[in-house]
């Protein structure tokens, strides 16, 4: 668990029940300091620290939903152990925006719900596709 707190708190949001994450784009790496744990959605820079990349086309939804939803679920119990959590992508919208929306589903939020949470707390845009929205209904 990692007692240092985030050094920026651009893109941070708190999840439902009380975890914090943070978006941003794969790029903005070194802008933003550093995490315990990076989900990567995108091609690009590889943090420092432990990460895991799940394949993501732009404007989609992942590849694999099993390994997806592994490494969410994976990124979720490490926010709840108070790991500074980060998720990022391209553009650090559509896709970060997604897999925001999908630990608030694993939170307890439905899907809808989530759109509207994340869009309100992290992007108005977050969640840019409707294929993306609708890969919201298979996570749990």
């Amino acid at each position: 668990m990692s007692a240092v707190p985030w050094i920026d708190e651009a893109g941070l949001l708190t999840l439902p029940a009380g975890a914090r994450v943070r978006g941003r784009r794969v790029r903005d790496r070194d802008r933003v300091g550093p995490a315990d744990f990076a989900l990567l959605l995108a091609d690009g820079p590889v943090p420092d620290w432990p990460h895991r990349r799940i394949r993501w086309p732009d404007f989609w939804i992942p590849v694999d939903r099993a390994d997806a939803l592994d490494a969410l679920r994976e990124a979720h119990r490490r926010a709840y152990a108070g790991d500074r959590v980060e998720v990022a992508c391209g553009g650090g919208v559509g896709r970060t925006g997604t897999a925001l929306a999908a630990l608030a589903v694993l939170d307890g939020l439905d899907p809808d719900a989530a759109v509207a949470w994340v869009r309100a707390g992290y992007r108005r845009r977050a969640v840019e596709t409707v294929w993306q929205r609708r890969w919201l209904r298979h996570v749990h």
